[in-house]
């Protein structure tokens, strides 16, 4: 009889400046060797000269297994998510998840990941009439039902089937502003695991994008004019924010994201192109000023109204991370800026 094996599809984080691309290749590893755990999986170089991570003449890098997930669209198939480390075993500069300091995983993150389906052919969002024209403006399309407004929906279906199979939380889907633009949520407890968990998310979204021939695209702001951009709001908390039941609390973590620095901070790894969405017109505040506001999504910072309704508990929202951005920068420099 054959021996099982696994199809490992290791996965991680290119050098791409300034927007990091996913990157991917297969591992067979024999199943006795796995036992559930990122490391019983090898550690496995790869040419960091192609993904801009390092030069040709010493261009190994190492991709360390941190996270794995039941691959559902393969027969015995792994999803591994991975660190890139320096052949001394040390972070590689490209590392962000290597950055959070939330080893107790006190921090608890839902991303919302806005994107759009976008038409290889005509190169405008799918369901946009040919290039240069624009469908109705934007109004129906927002959690929109019927062939005229919702576009796409079988590719966001098969994607929400994925995630559940491979065992991501993924809170929900719906239709967003624009037409074409879709959304998913993740929620996860410890910023790493979210982090881990909308990369792997994205993965699969790309994936079947593959299958239908349609590019998966998180530009802030894919068409230009008055439509929505897209973002990944960015739901966040800890145990102050989930059990103190103090206004002043809310108050006093949203003021520690005012000062200029810590918004130069956020701004840097919020996403590229950030400052095309965040104008402060479609539901955000300009880049360059913070506010923060009770029900405001206007605001940079909206304070959920259940929060208020349930006694000052539960969590903010930083609504200015961009649909491009890195999950794991976003989560790193919302921790930092709480701790300090």
């Amino acid at each position: 009889m054959a021996t099982k094996k696994y199809k490992c599809e290791y996965i991680w984080l290119d050098g791409g400046e300034p927007t990091q691309m996913l990157r991917s290749k297969t591992k067979v590893v024999d199943a006795s060797k796995y036992n559930g755990s990122p490391s019983d999986l090898p550690v496995w170089s790869f040419d960091g000269s192609s993904t801009n991570q390092a030069q040709g003449d010493n261009s190994d890098c190492l991709l360390q297994p941190v996270r794995v997930f039941v691959d559902p669209s393969r027969k015995d198939g792994l999803l591994v998510m991975c660190e890139v480390m320096n052949p001394d075993g040390t972070p590689h500069a490209s590392n962000a998840r290597a950055t959070i300091n939330d080893d107790d995983n006190d921090f608890w993150f839902g991303f919302e990941q806005e994107y759009t389906l976008w038409d290889l052919d005509h190169h405008t969002p799918l369901g946009f009439p040919a290039s240069g024209y624009y469908p109705p403006p934007q109004g129906p399309y927002y959690c929109s039902v019927g062939a005229e407004y919702a576009v796409g929906r079988e590719i966001t279906e098969k994607h929400l089937e994925l995630c559940i199979e491979a065992d991501i939380n993924i809170e929900g889907v719906n239709a967003e502003v624009m037409k074409g633009q879709w959304e998913y949520q993740i929620f996860a407890k410890g910023a790493k695991e979210a982090g881990d968990q909308v990369w792997v998310a994205r993965y699969l979204m790309e994936r079947v994008g593959e299958e239908y021939g349609v590019r998966i695209n998180i530009h802030p702001k894919p068409v230009k004019g008055d439509w929505n951009g897209s973002g990944m709001h960015a739901n966040f908390s800890n145990s102050a924010l989930r059990e103190s039941g103090k206004k002043e609390v809310f108050e006093q973590i949203c003021e520690k994201f005012r000062p200029e620095e810590a918004i130069q901070a956020c701004i840097d790894v919020y996403g590229a192109d950030n400052d095309e969405r965040l104008t402060g017109k479609h539901e955000t505040q300009s880049i360059d000023k913070f506010s923060y506001g009770v029900a405001d999504r206007g605001a940079s910072i909206r304070i959920p109204i259940i929060v208020q309704e349930n006694g000052w508990k539960g969590w903010l929202e930083d609504r200015r991370p961009a649909s491009n951005a890195n999950p794991y920068k976003v989560a790193s420099v919302i921790v930092q800026i709480v701790k300090s």
